[in-house]
């Protein structure tokens, strides 16, 4: 039982922290400048006639 009171003493105090500095840096990459262009153009590759 030891290692589940650890583990859990860790989810409580630094995987929330972790989860939350995760999503932050997703939608920074996600709204960084010029990425509306990348994204647009693999958002076209399924539609590609090769």
């Amino acid at each position: 039982m030891e290692t589940y009171t650890a583990m859990r003493h860790f989810a409580d105090s630094w995987g929330l922290l972790g989860m939350a500095l995760f999503f932050v840096g997703a939608v920074i990459f996600a709204f960084r400048p010029g990425s509306r262009a990348k994204a647009d153009e693999a958002a076209r590759i399924p539609l590609q006639d090769d």
